[in-house]
């Protein structure tokens, strides 16, 4: 049995829900800062990591044409942990929007052909890549639960949950 058709359904399905929680995001609560997280940064950092995620190894990597330096970062700089990301606007829906689109657009051939027993690529993710898919489709629906909860306490939105892409 080949996984992969599995895997990019999964990613599929993992990137629509996170594409219907954004269009349901409401403008008050977009840049809220009521949160730490806003939800266009949370949104941002889950796609710039997925988009890099699906790279053959960190060397590769070639930045999308949604990617704005320093906003994937949640926090402070993982290596300087006194020095925050310079952060200077929020993302649009629409270039999140767009960002969605791109990764759908990329996915098949990021995935196809891949040898899932081959390391991961990073080296700070000790596995292969099997489980480097595993580890990228949870990080999107992680942060797609925090939005959708979110949505649903700041506007009782509830986002129906996709089965396969």
């Amino acid at each position: 049995m080949n996984p992969l058709p599995s895997i990019l359904s999964q990613y599929h399905a993992s990137l629509e829900m996170l594409a219907r929680s954004v269009e349901a995001c409401p403008a008050e609560l977009w840049d809220n800062d009521k949160y730490k997280n806003r939800f266009w940064h949370i949104s941002y950092h889950v796609l710039f990591y997925t988009d890099f995620y699906l790279s053959s190894d960190e060397r590769s990597y070639q930045p999308s044409p949604q990617y704005i330096p320093e906003y994937q970062y949640l926090g402070n700089f993982p290596w300087e942990s006194d020095k925050k990301p310079n952060i200077s606007a929020p993302c649009s829906k629409e270039h999140i929007l767009r960002y969605i689109l791109y990764i759908h657009s990329i996915l098949d051939d990021s995935i196809e052909g891949i040898e899932l027993s081959d390391s991961s690529g990073f080296d700070w993710l000790p596995f292969n890549k099997l489980e480097l898919q595993l580890y990228n489709i949870r990080h999107i629906q992680h942060h797609t639960a925090q939005l959708n909860l979110l949505l649903q306490m700041e506007t009782g939105v509830s986002i129906e949950w996709i089965g396969m892409g």
